[in-house]
């Protein structure tokens, strides 16, 4: 069996990371989605709310509800591929810049684990300009991200930012 993780903060998830993961799961058998505590990044919403969200964002879609896994982790992501027995890990790439950081992890994580290879999907045109980042500034300035992040990323997104529409 093909197993793949996709690691990420996913603060929130959004449609470019989902793109992401129904492209890995025409791909590999299963695909578990990582969620990290990433310790250079003060996360918006908890790990739980994370988890919650990407779960129910892949709820909503039968096709990957039997292939795509979610799941939090701390430390290592190569060692979490091996705690998962997972032989591939998947990254997103929306830019030049996405692969120049992409590549230098691919070969840190490889020199760790030689087993574990990277797989590289490119983000879909619609939805390179998005990031998590991004995503949240615009809604704690009240801009309209609905287009941007499944509906339950925007209900989190909500709750965490009370008076703020999103």
């Amino acid at each position: 069996m093909n197993v793949a993780v996709y690691p990420g903060s996913f603060d929130p998830i959004t449609n470019g990371h989902l793109d992401v993961v129904r492209r890995a799961a025409r791909v590999f058998d299963r695909v578990v989605v990582a969620v990290l505590g990433n310790p250079r990044k003060t996360p918006l919403l908890s790990a739980d709310v994370r988890v919650a969200v990407i779960r129910a964002s892949i709820e909503a879609e039968p096709s990957l509800a039997d292939r795509v896994e979610v799941r939090t982790f701390d430390g290592l992501t190569v060692e979490f591929c091996r705690t998962v027995g997972a032989g591939f890990l998947v990254r997103g790439l929306r830019a030049i810049a996405d692969f120049e950081t992409e590549l230098q992890l691919a070969h840190n994580n490889h020199q760790l684990a030689p087993e574990v290879d990277t797989v590289f999907f490119m983000t879909s045109l619609e939805h390179g300009f998005i990031s998590s980042s991004l995503v949240k500034e615009i809604a704690l300035f009240g801009g309209d991200v609905s287009t941007m992040i499944p509906a339950p990323a925007a209900a989190a997104l909500r709750d965490a930012m009370p008076g703020r529409p999103g």
